[in-house]
Parts: C-alpha cells; sequence; structure tokens
C-alpha cells in the first residue's frame, strides 16, 4: 500500500525487530561496491562468460539509454559475487519510484515507494537482511536536492535560470505524483529554471537539474518543511530496511547547514533504532575547502537552545579520481598525485573523527563535465586496472569499486549510457559477465584479502616514499614514466606500494624506508606481486635506509618488513 501522507508514516520501532548493529568494524575498513541497481542483475539465473580479462558490458547505445531490467532480487542472488570480491558495503543506485523514462533512479516521483521495476519493499529488507548475514552493509544512494520531472512551467516550457527570478507554475504531470502528498505543493520548488552554470551561487543551489525540479534550500518555512517531509521519509524507510547509511547526492547543491540538520536528525534516528555508526557520505565536486564545510561539526546559528549538528561522515574524493586514473596510466607526472595526500593529511586534523578517510574511487557512474564519457577500462590494460584498484586499497581513505570495473568494462561514448553497461545479456536469459575467474576479479579479490587482514593498510599513515636511480640522490618522483611508492607505517611494521607507471620500459630504482623500523640488514618481503626478500640497505653516511626494486612495465608489488636482521 503506497503511502500517501507523511503523517502515515510509522516511526517507531518495528515491534520485535533487532536492528542491526556495527560489529566493530570502523568505516575506514569497508570496501564499498557501488552498483546500479538496474545494471547489476536481472532476476533470472545465469551463467557467466569466462573472459579472461578486459571485457565489454552487455547493452547496445539505444539499450542502455532505457531500463535493462536490474531487479533487488538479482543481487540477493549474486550477493556472494560481490562478498568474494572482496568487498564488505555494497552501496546502491536510489530505488523509489522514479519518472517511467527514468532508469538511474535520480528522478524521484514517488518516495514511499520502491520502483516496481527493481522489487518491492520486501525485497529490500531481504537484501539489507542477506547482506547483514554476510556481515556487509548497506548504502542507499538519496536525492534531497529535487525530485523528478513531476510537474511544468506555463505551456511546458523550457525555462532557464535568470537573476534568481521565480517563475509562475504550470501544472502537475500526475494525479497522484509526487508522493507523499505534502509534495504536491508549488511553494516548496524554488522554481527558477534550469542551471545554466553549474558553478555559480546561487544558480546552481536554486535551478533545476535540466527537467528535474530542485526544492526550495533558502532559509523560508517552506524549505524548512520540505527538510522536515525529506527527513522522516528517510527515517522510515531505515526502520522498514534496516539500510546502514545514505550516500547524498548533489550535495553542493545544498547550504552546509542543510545537509549537517540532515545528517543528524537521521543520525539520531539511527541511535533510537539501536544503530550506531549509521554513515553519511555525499557526492561533493568542488575544491577541498568546500570538503571542509559539510564534514564534521556544524553548530546551529541558534543562540538559546544551540544545537550541534554533525555533517557528513566523509565524501566521495573526486580530487583524488581525477587525478589518480592519469598518473596510474603514465599520463600525468605525480605532482599533484601527490600533493592530494599532502593535502588529506593536513585537513584531516580538523575534519572529524572519520572525515580524514575519503570515499576514493577510480570509475564512477556520472563523469560530471566530461562531453565524452569512459571508463577507467577504456584506456587501461588489464595491469592498469589491478594497479589502480590495488591502490585504493592500499593508500589512505575507504576504497569504493564501481561495478564492472573487475571484469575490466570498457565502455565509452557521448552519454553516461555509455559507463553505464549492463552485467547480464540483454539479448537472452542465460548468460551474464559475472565471472569470478576473470583475471582482473581474481587478482582485486587477493588484494582486497590483504587489506582485510592488514592492519597497517586499514589505520597505518601514510608517506608518499622518494626514489633513487643511484641510491645517492632521492627525491620525489617528477616524471609520467616514474617508479611510485608509498608507504603505510603502524606502529613498528611498515608496508611498501610500488608501481612502474611506465608501459613500455623495466624500471631499477631505490626506494626510501623508514631508517628506524628498518635497520641495515633487515628486510621486506613480498606481499603481492613477488616472491621471496628484499634487504635493506644504507648510504655511506647512514642517513638514508632503502630497498633496490625493478619492476616490469605497469607492474605493482606490496612489501612488509620483518624487522628481523639476517645472520
Amino acid at each position: 500500500m503506497s503511502r500517501q501522507s507523511i503523517r502515515d508514516l510509522d516511526l517507531s520501532p518495528k515491534p520485535g525487530k533487532k536492528y542491526w548493529v556495527n560489529g566493530g568494524r570502523e568505516w575506514r575498513e569497508e570496501v564499498i561496491y557501488f552498483l546500479m541497481v538496474d545494471r547489476f542483475h536481472d532476476n533470472h539465473h545465469r551463467s557467466a562468460v569466462q573472459s579472461g580479462g578486459k571485457t565489454t558490458g552487455y547493452g547496445t547505445p539505444e539499450q542502455l539509454q532505457r531500463s535493462c531490467g536490474g531487479t533487488l532480487q538479482g543481487i540477493i542472488n549474486n550477493l556472494d559475487y560481490i562478498l568474494d570480491l572482496g568487498c564488505t558495503a555494497l552501496w546502491l543506485s536510489p530505488v523509489f519510484e522514479n519518472n517511467e523514462e527514468s532508469y538511474h533512479g535520480y528522478a524521484i516521483q514517488d518516495y514511499t515507494k520502491i520502483d516496481k521495476r527493481f522489487g518491492t519493499t520486501e525485497d529490500l529488507a531481504n537484501l539489507v537482511d542477506a547482506a547483514h548475514v554476510r556481515n556487509m552493509r548497506v548504502f542507499l544512494d538519496i536525492v534531497l536536492h529535487h525530485s523528478g520531472n513531476n510537474w511544468s512551467y506555463p505551456d511546458d516550457a523550457a525555462y532557464y535560470y535568470y537573476n534568481g527570478v521565480v517563475f509562475p507554475f504550470g501544472k502537475w504531470r500526475f494525479e497522484d505524483k509526487p508522493s507523499p502528498i505534502e509534495l504536491r505543493n508549488p511553494d516548496l520548488y524554488a522554481r527558477k529554471g534550469q542551471i545554466r552554470n553549474f558553478d555559480s551561487y546561487p544558480e546552481t543551489r536554486d535551478g533545476d537539474f535540466m527537467n528535474l525540479k530542485a526544492f526550495r534550500h533558502d532559509d523560508s518555512p517552506e524549505a524548512l518543511y520540505t527538510q522536515e517531509i525529506l527527513t522522516k521519509i528517510h527515517c522510515y524507510w531505515i526502520r522498514e530496511t534496516d539500510v546502514d547509511g545514505f550516500r547524498l547526492d548533489a550535495v553542493k547543491h545544498m547550504g552546509e547547514k542543510t545537509i549537517s540538520q540532515f545528517c543528524s536528525h537521521i543520525r539520531e534516528y539511527a541511535y533510537k533504532l539501536g544503530k550506531r555508526n549509521f554513515f553519511l557520505f555525499g557526492e561533493l565536486l568542488g575544491p577541498e575547502e568546500m570538503y571542509n564545510r559539510y564534514i564534521g561539526p556544524k553548530t546551529s546559528i541558534n543562540v538559546d537552545d544551540t544545537a550541534i549538528y554533525y555533517g557528513l561522515n566523509s565524501v566521495l574524493d573526486f580530487r583524488l579520481y581525477h587525478v589518480l586514473s592519469s598518473v596510474i596510466l603514465g599520463e600525468a607526472t605525480p605532482e599533484e598525485l601527490i600533493d592530494r595526500y599532502e593535502s588529506l593529511r593536513k585537513n584531516a586534523m580538523s575534519r572529524g573523527e572519520f572525515g580524514e578517510f575519503l570515499v576514493t574511487f577510480i570509475d564512477n557512474h556520472d563523469q560530471v563535465g566530461q562531453r565524452i564519457k569512459a571508463r577507467f577500462g577504456h584506456q587501461a590494460t588489464a595491469q592498469q586496472i589491478i594497479a589502480g584498484i590495488g591502490f585504493l586499497l592500499c593508500a589512505l581513505g575507504t576504497p569504493c569499486i564501481y561495478y564492472g570495473t573487475e571484469q575490466g568494462f570498457q565502455g565509452a561514448g557521448s552519454g553516461d549510457w555509455a559507463v553505464r553497461e549492463s552485467m547480464f545479456s540483454l539479448d537472452d536469459r542465460k548468460t551474464n559477465a559475472l565471472d569470478k575467474n576473470n583475471t582482473i576479479y581474481c587478482q582485486i579479490s587477493q588484494l582486497a584479502s590483504i587489506r582485510k587482514n592488514s592492519p597497517v593498510l586499514k589505520f597505518g599513515r601514510m608517506y608518499m616514499r622518494e626514489s633513487s636511480q643511484d641510491g645517492r640522490k632521492f627525491q620525489l618522483p617528477l616524471t609520467q614514466d616514474c617508479m611510485l611508492a608509498f608507504s603505510r607505517i603502524l606502529f613498528d611494521e611498515e608496508m611498501i606500494f610500488v608501481y612502474n607507471s611506465s608501459k613500455l620500459e623495466d624500471d631499477e630504482e631505490y626506494i626510501a624506508v623508514d631508517s628506524y623500523l628498518n635497520p641495515e640488514g633487515s628486510f621486506f618481503r613480498y606481499c603481492y606481486g613477488g616472491q621471496g626478500k628484499i634487504h635493506v640497505l644504507k648510504n655511506e653516511d647512514g642517513s638514508r635506509h632503502f630497498i633496490k626494486i625493478k619492476l616490469s612495465p605497469s607492474q605493482f608489488v606490496i612489501l612488509t618488513n620483518q624487522n628481523i636482521k639476517t645472520p
């Protein structure tokens, strides 16, 4: 039964329900798998096509621009595929009822129902339960800035933002949508037309995303009422399905106070249900200082009865995404990547408990601002894909794997559909691309296992390492074809990640290590990418300790010290 009003939403704990509680794992320990519900798997039981390495997802351009038929039950049936890859958390694209022409989930017309193309409320609850049995968390992608294309401007014309002018309301497109009924109030929407400049304020906050209609996000009573409606709706879905977190879409298009109030109220409601550490992370494209405005403690401006609002736990690290892929491909020098991690270290001090650990990724479904959309795998070799994911799994941050990357998907084209391939065949009901024997899948699984069993890679401090051609002059790498190395250190253990970014040539270099932890005569052993030991050397005056390593093109290795002197 559809809930027509927020007054119908029961926010009391479900009788007899024991809500799932974080079993002690910190959010920085998670490995997230992001999938688009419509594209991962349908209800049919299928067999994987053996691909070996890089492969192409299913769907023609025409097919990928409409619904493909993925379901929540399809995810349940293949949850072990995600678990065996090494992922501990699942991020689902939006699941609420969308405009019929939309497959992606970001054009919501009914916030009180699961889109029938994906399944039912029971299906979502069953998926969450099945994940919890496997000690996996489930995050829902939610949209607070705008609703779907549920109403029109006069004469159904395209209106565009102009100096903050509020345009007349046209008409509702449906008799009973949007839902809940409280959202059928024109005064709850900004009504300022489509955004022209996505980097101009207040246009980017008040304007519509193309034909998706923006809510009001000012300090008006109508905006506060809209926020109350959306907060209660999302509390209801926590109550109904026991989900463990939300990814907030389009965060920069809403005010810091709006986001922090929403997060605080959601977090408090989760605590009422006994759910600790409800994870809230956002999509936020912008400079580092913008991250800091949305993460961590926020204080309301009220003088009396002042409330302390706590914002997002984390955001997706778009700044890292924009540079990491180019460095892994050997197309950019590493200075910007090195600066990125130095910036993370500096800014983490003021972000609160988990703000240091941004959600990192190398592939995504939007690629905002790019005229040609292309997956990382479009240009990368299988070895480079493995290295890119390996970097995420070993470096600072909470890594997120975009579905299909583990199969070497290489989609590219003029629209978002090009990087949103189907994981199952659209022409028959027997085959899919969920190949656990794929080399990329297997290697990512191995790397995720190393991370899972290594406190150093989850909790250790991170340092970019200098290298040298001769063992005398050390410096951070400056060229595209370089030996890129970093360390993670936890108490007395150091682990080193080393990658040869050259596509063509072997490289042999000296890599600096911590002199205090690694005296001359101690050694590192391979955890990944090689066998045996590498002994620690020192320069003539003893001021520098290092190892010497040789890697083939696009090869990377992981080593750990043993702090044991050789005989």
